[in-house]
């Protein structure tokens, strides 16, 4: 079940937030549930500099959890770039899931923004995952600018609406294989994340399908299994689809039978 981006393997697929939970004990319990090893951790909402003052960070258990950071809020590539600089001068990584939002509503990443931080991290040796929409050749244009990663959404950030565009992330899934491909945003429920998984996806992201749950403990632990199964159920490959029923034993030799 691992999953290996820039040379370094994780053994969870899972990827998981930081925000909207009740309260940081919940957010370590759910952290803990799902069995993820990489946390996301939004720069700009974290404090990094008051330590007489609670922190998200005092919640992350960082000998099993890797953190990265992320430039949500960023709507500008100059923006993003800068945050992502600070993430890395406080000591959290030089890792970065980047994101450069065009449009405040809907919150779908600005292409040409995204692309553009791309190329300035990535040169000066961020490992960059860069958040992006359903489009393969905008993907490999960020492949191309350095990213090692990409992470298409599945549906609008927080919607919880589920995957919305199966064609797509088939498409992707089948033309990106020079890095690893990670859905990101979108996911509700369980079964959401077993069809990602069950298409081919390398691993998920998600934050608010745990933090909103009304267990949230339960919820990230479902999420755990079912990764886990839709990665299986896609290595192990489904059966063929046929129009007719087709007996579930064979019917050779059957007595009575001409």
């Amino acid at each position: 079940m691992s999953l290996t981006i820039s040379g370094r393997t994780f053994r969870s697929r899972l990827m998981i937030g930081t925000g909207k939970y009740r309260g940081f004990q919940e957010m370590a319990r759910c952290h803990a549930a799902s069995g993820a090893e990489i946390v996301t951790v939004a720069v700009r909402r974290v404090n990094l500099t008051d330590r007489s003052k609670d922190s998200m960070l005092d919640y992350i258990d960082r000998d099993r959890m890797f953190i990265l950071p992320n430039t949500a809020g960023c709507y500008t590539a100059d923006d993003a770039v800068r945050t992502a600089r600070l993430g890395r001068e406080v000591g959290l990584s030089n890792w970065v899931k980047l994101e450069v939002i065009g449009d405040e509503k809907t919150l779908f990443p600005d292409n040409a923004g995204l692309i553009e931080a791309t190329r300035v991290l990535a040169r000066e040796g961020f490992v960059v995952l860069p958040y992006t929409n359903d489009d393969v050749v905008n993907a490999r244009r960020l492949i191309d600018a350095g990213a090692a990663a990409v992470m298409p959404l599945a549906a609008p950030i927080g919607s919880g609406l589920g995957i919305q565009n199966l064609t797509n992330l088939r498409i992707m899934r089948e033309l990106i294989t020079a890095v690893p491909l990670i859905v990101d945003a979108g996911v509700g429920t369980a079964s959401d994340a077993a069809i990602a998984m069950e298409l081919g996806a390398d691993g998920i992201l998600m934050n608010t399908a745990v933090a909103a749950a009304d267990d949230a403990e339960k919820m990230a632990h479902a999420m755990k299994l079912a990764v886990e199964a839709g990665r299986l159920a896609f290595e192990a490959g489904r059966m063929e689809k046929k129009l007719y029923a087709s007996a579930s034993s064979p019917l050779a030799g059957v007595v009575g039978r001409a």
